[in-house]
């Protein structure tokens, strides 16, 4: 019987009990019911790191005009497919000010998370082409994005990016299009999980091969603004969020309120479509539509089909916090820049007990402190690390699961993590430092 921080046997029983044969493996939901039932059965709390979710309050902005839009009745009413024109502005003006671009009223369109937004990209632009039927996915990235694709039994490529950052990302990029197969380009930026920042050149490359072989990017920024090295919020003023979007019209953008604005539980993004993409025509889309024109399928054929339009009340939500960012009343940053400083303290206390940074550099400069981070200990492949490390109480997804090739490391989210427990967190990495001097795989 080891002495570990959480009980040895407990650990070991709910690994066990819950079927899973390699937990380094595990999804983000099963490793956190595992976790919840050690926490449970133990009355130890773990140092949670496995989960992306916010762990600020909401915006009062937005708690307060939902308040008002149910007093109002919305709650009885159908919301419109499309969405809200209130929202639909604010969403035109925040594009403008923030990222620089116009985009119509018409591809400004609320979804149900950027999840829902992400699946019905992917379910259309699947069956926009007769040739085309392959998303590449310039990884690391979102697991459940490839969930999806399975679901949707569409085909997907992918690669790390980590060997192929500034000039080498040209030919690693076209050596997937010049096939004829790719629809659509898609990563985060900054990326979940390893949180680098392409470089405006790097994003200019994308958009010059996304125009040169026709093919549509869809630009995850679930973390607008929060690459903290520089300030990004201020309305109308640069430098503005970094965005393929301002150099090319083969765009597609997913906008998630749920961390920039701690607005998870309403599961509201927004689904970004340029003008250049709405307007697309191709008699393919008749097949599963009852349109030729992309915009329209997206609208009424795939977003008809999995919601039926986004939940009244937060569309009223995310409206009043946005008039309120682009108005400069409401400086969102200020509150989630909490994310970064907790990011500094832990990535110290990890790496004066033995682990390393993974992705370490956006090129030549440091990555930056934000929502998450990657590590990585000698001897150990992140899988098992993963493993190891829920018998000290601390909790983390293997890179694996993400489309990383760097197998050696996790990914830590720093969200949930209060600064109250940092002193608990030092003591278990001491104490795992202490108890693994030599590693064998």
């Amino acid at each position: 019987m080891r002495n570990t921080p959480i009980d040895y046997q407990t650990v070991k029983q709910k690994i066990e009990e819950s079927g899973i044969k390699n937990v380094g493996t595990a999804s983000i939901r099963e490793l956190l019911k595992i976790v919840s039932q050690i926490e449970a059965d133990t009355g130890e709390k773990f140092i949670r790191m496995e989960m992306g979710v916010p762990g600020l309050p909401p915006s009062k902005i937005g708690i307060e005009a939902e308040i008002e839009a149910h007093k109002k009745g919305v709650a009885a009413i159908y919301p419109n497919i499309e969405g809200i024109p209130e929202l639909k502005t604010e969403i035109v003006r925040f594009l403008k000010l923030f990222l620089n671009i116009d985009v119509s009223p018409s591809g400004c369109i609320p979804t149900v998370g950027s999840m829902l937004g992400g699946f019905a990209s992917f379910m259309t632009l699947g069956r926009l082409y007769k040739e085309k039927d392959t998303t590449l996915f310039i990884d690391p990235g979102f697991p459940v994005q490839k969930q999806q694709h399975r679901v949707l039994g569409q085909k997907y490529e992918s690669f790390d990016v980590y060997n192929y950052r500034g000039a080498k990302l040209r030919e690693k990029l076209e050596s997937y299009l010049r096939k004829g197969n790719i629809v659509s380009i898609i990563y985060s930026n900054p990326n979940n999980p390893s949180w680098i920042c392409f470089t405006d050149e790097e994003l200019k490359t994308i958009a010059e091969l996304a125009d040169l072989y026709n093919v549509v990017v869809i630009e995850d920024l679930a973390y607008f603004g929060m690459d903290f090295r520089k300030d990004y919020t201020q309305p109308g003023v640069a430098p503005y969020q970094p965005s393929v979007s301002q150099y090319t019209d083969n765009y597609i953008l997913l906008i998630s309120s749920s961390k920039i604005f701690s607005y998870a539980g309403q599961r509201i993004g927004m689904l970004v479509v340029s003008d250049k993409v709405f307007n697309i025509q191709s008699a393919h889309l008749k097949s599963h539509y009852s349109t030729d024109v992309f915009g329209h399928a997206l609208i009424f054929g795939s977003i008809y089909a999995l919601s039926s339009g986004t939940s009244h009340s937060p569309q009223y939500g995310l409206a009043a916090i946005l008039k309120a960012v682009n108005e400069g009343t409401y400086h969102y940053r200020e509150d989630v820049i909490d994310y970064a400083e907790k990011a500094s303290i832990m990535k110290k206390l990890f790496l004066e007990n033995g682990f390393k940074i993974v992705y370490d550099t956006d090129i030549d400069k440091p990555i930056a402190d934000g929502f998450y981070f990657t590590i990585s200990y000698a001897g150990y492949t992140g899988e098992l690390l993963v493993e190891e490390l829920l018998y000290y109480g601390i909790s983390a997804i293997s890179l694996a699961i993400t489309g990383s090739e760097r197998l050696e490391g996790v990914r830590a989210c720093v969200s949930l993590v209060n600064r109250k427990q940092f002193p608990e967190l030092e003591q278990r990495l001491i104490q795992f430092h202490k108890d693994h001097p030599v590693n064998p795989l």
